[in-house]
């Protein structure tokens, strides 16, 4: 099973006031998926990513879909095959733009 790999030329900055602002909505229990709480910037492309998008990004460290998919389970609340959809439409996203690679 391919592992995933976060492109080392991809500049990444987590935003501290978006991401208290995140946690909080989420310990509410309300939805944080319109906040903001990253940027990844890479060979003039930039993107804005979520909380989940920033953990998933976290975890593109040599790990397979599944080793995201079971940490991730673990900090959030939500049924696995969601979780497994989002967390492959996002990693899609990343590697057509070039911010993360595949390896055997």
């Amino acid at each position: 099973m391919p592992t995933i790999h976060r492109n080392p030329n991809v500049m990444w900055r987590e935003e501290d006031d978006a991401l208290a602002e995140a946690g909080d909505a989420l310990a509410r229990g309300e939805d944080a998926g319109e906040i903001g709480t990253a940027v990844l910037f890479s060979g003039g492309t930039m993107l804005s990513v979520n909380y989940l998008g920033m953990e998933i990004w976290k975890l593109c460290d040599n790990r397979t879909v599944d080793g995201i998919v079971a940490e991730l389970l673990e900090q959030f609340e939500v049924e696995e095959d969601v979780l497994r959809t989002d967390v492959r439409a996002f990693l899609d996203e990343l590697a057509v733009k070039g911010f993360i690679v595949y390896a055997e």
